[in-house]
């Protein structure tokens, strides 16, 4: 029987109260139960307009009718056949904005609760499925080299080596994930299930290369010298972006991509490392997008009493998700809208001890089609020892430096032909670092999108044909 019900079921979650002093994660998942009666909500649409706003194309109503069974190892094998990190996507994808975006369900209550179903059938699938090698093509001897082991490379990799490819991942931590590790708190994404994604991968033949810094460690040049038939660069954008406002450079002054390195990568909310950062009391988070979120979480987390979110807009401009901001006012985050940093100051030792900030109104849309923030002539004056920039991050010059003949735009973004195929031959690339910041979701499909342009290449050049594919 189909549940008509116009409200989702309920994801059950952490105490907001508790969680906002542990990492501990905040959403439990739902139950088989829960699961089965949310499943019952899709309506199985001939044209399935939820799989088109899929970046990576999961057949959506398929993985759910297998749900709504009780099949659950069914629906995690429909999914896993276009996404390689399932587990993943299904806690920090924008569903909202994307697949259930476009549910029918949407039009008249509530959509189907499609991540939080993907979610639930990899997290079944990692507590109940048997350690076996997954099934995998007959190898060929064509290596291909992935550099980065973000959602993007891992994406690639894992098609390729379904594909039948020899793959090699190179990293340039010491830990893989990329932005999944380093950047997403472990109250969303906890890194168990970061590790056994990609122990997944590994057991398709992916090989991890760690702590290699592609332009340092070895160039792309060298890679083809190496014998790599082709390249894919999914390095992403950590370079971050800053105010350029006086006092920026004093004490206390953080860009949340160091800062959330540092409290996830190098776990410093764990009492046993010694992780060094500033446990401050009172913190201003910039920016008004997920990682102004997870930052400003995170540091309520590690003891602050006050934290504010400091934004040029208002809140209805702002890009992060919903249910992040939900969560974070629920955790006790404070909301200064229409608020733009204009100076920082220290003390005499150089520490921050306040922020000024303009006050605004919003004006005219600009070329984002967002209303352009103007200063309303009046200031105020925050009282914070720590201040964590959340601005946008660009990709590291130093593969476009070490690269010949491989054009970038002005924001040092990689460019591309057809989202994936670079101007050097054989070399593709996708994500963050041909986009800028965006989501995981994207990139992931970038990384697939270009295993099959490198699978296409590789065929063309005569490298592959179809006695060895």
């Amino acid at each position: 029987m189909p549940n008509m019900q116009l409200n989702k079921v309920p994801m059950p979650e952490a105490c907001p109260a508790v969680r906002s002093r542990n990492f501990e994660e905040v959403a439990h998942g739902y139950s088989a139960e829960d699961a089965m009666l949310e499943a019952q909500r899709c309506l199985n649409c001939k044209n399935r307009p939820c799989v088109s706003g899929c970046p990576v194309n999961v057949k959506i109503p398929d993985f759910i009718a297998k749900v709504a069974e009780g099949d659950f190892e069914g629906a995690y094998a429909i999914i896993r056949s276009t996404n390689a990190l399932p587990a993943v996507c299904g806690r920090v994808c924008p569903q909202e904005n994307q697949c259930e975006g476009k549910c029918v369900r949407g039009i008249k209550g509530e959509s189907v609760a499609i991540g939080r179903l993907e979610r639930f059938c990899a997290d079944y699938h990692m507590q109940h499925a048997e350690k076996t090698t997954p099934c995998k093509s007959d190898e060929t001897s064509v290596r291909v080299a992935v550099i980065g082991s973000g959602p993007a490379g891992l994406s690639c990799a894992g098609e390729l080596a379904r594909r039948g490819y020899r793959v090699t991942v190179f990293e340039a931590f010491h830990t893989a994930g990329g932005v999944l590790v380093y950047g997403i708190p472990e109250f969303r994404l906890p890194k168990a299930i970061v590790k056994t994604e990609i122990e997944g991968l590994q057991a398709m033949g992916v090989e991890i290369a760690l702590d290699t810094v592609v332009g340092r460690a070895v160039t792309v040049d060298e890679l083809f010298e190496e014998g790599y038939a082709a390249v894919f660069i999914g390095s992403g954008a950590g370079l971050p972006g800053f105010l350029g406002i006086p006092g920026e450079n004093s004490c206390g002054v953080y860009s949340a991509n160091e800062y959330l390195t540092r409290v996830n990568l190098m776990k410093a909310y764990r009492e046993e490392y010694d992780t060094p950062i500033i446990h401050a009391k009172r913190v201003a988070v910039v920016g008004g997008g997920n990682v102004a979120m997870d930052a400003a979480r995170c540091a309520m987390r590690l003891g602050a009493e006050e934290v504010s979110i400091v934004y040029r807009r208002s809140e209805a401009e702002m890009p992060a998700r919903r249910e992040e901001v939900h969560h974070a006012k629920e955790e006790g985050i404070i909301f200064r809208v229409l608020t733009n940093p204009a100076a920082i100051s220290a003390d005499d030792d150089g520490f921050v001890t306040a922020m000024t900030c303009d006050l605004m109104r919003l004006g005219d849309p600009d070329a984002s089609g967002r209303c352009r923030p103007e200063p309303t002539g009046e200031q105020i004056a925050l009282d914070v020892d720590t201040v964590i920039v959340a601005v946008g991050t660009s990709p590291n010059p130093l593969i476009r430096m070490t690269t010949p003949g491989l054009d970038t735009d002005r924001r040092g973004c990689i460019m591309t032909a057809d989202g994936v195929s670079t101007s050097r031959e054989g070399v593709f690339a996708g994500g963050d670092a041909v986009t800028g910041a965006a989501t995981v979701i994207l990139a992931m499909g970038a990384g697939r999108e270009a295993a099959k342009k490198i699978d296409a290449y590789c065929r063309e050049k005569g490298y592959r044909d179809e006695k060895n594919s």
